[in-house]
């Protein structure tokens, strides 16, 4: 089961934006707009201490997000920002629909053919635009499963496993 209370990797700092303080933030969440409702944020520092900001205001152009801290007016105030991984506490995040997942849950689900064979370990996700390729690590081989309804039959994330049905050949590479 995933803990609920860790903070949740949301993106990356990307750039500033103009000179009035905002921050451009490549979204981990596929949707940037599901993160317009932020009320505050985590940016990770090069020793891996957690920096806490209020949110002053966040708005979608074009495929990235931008950010505005409360407090922070001026390029020259950002600047240090920048590269930056992008964190938040859960109950910040929009609720999700029936079979949809946050990426943190799914990482390091065990992941088992609809046959029973363990194929190894869930241990990436690749977002291509179409579908999702989930990237699964065994010890002497790595898979890459599409992220597609007739694939993945099953999330169990209590038992911490993922069912897969792999389409035919997709072993054979």
């Amino acid at each position: 089961m995933p803990d609920r209370t860790e903070p949740i990797l949301i993106g990356k700092i990307a750039a500033t934006h103009g000179i009035r303080g905002q921050l451009r933030v490549i979204s981990y969440s596929g949707e940037p707009g599901n993160l317009t409702g932020l009320r505050s944020v985590m940016l990770k520092g090069t020793t891996g201490d957690m920096e806490y900001f209020a949110v002053a205001g966040a708005a979608v152009h074009g495929t990235k997000l931008l950010l505005t801290l409360k407090g922070y007016t001026e390029i020259n105030q950002v600047l240090h920002l920048v590269g930056r991984e992008l964190y938040t506490d859960r109950d910040q995040l929009p609720p999700l629909d029936d079979g949809e997942y946050y990426w943190c849950d799914l990482l390091g689900l065990r992941v088992m053919t609809d046959q029973g064979d363990l194929l190894g370990s869930l241990t990436e996700i690749i977002a291509t635009g179409s579908n999702d390729v989930y990237v699964i690590t065994a010890e002497e081989r790595e898979y890459l499963i599409p992220a597609l309804a007739d694939v993945v039959l099953d999330v169990d994330l209590v038992a911490g496993t993922m069912t897969v049905s792999p389409p035919e050949g997709l072993f054979d590479l």
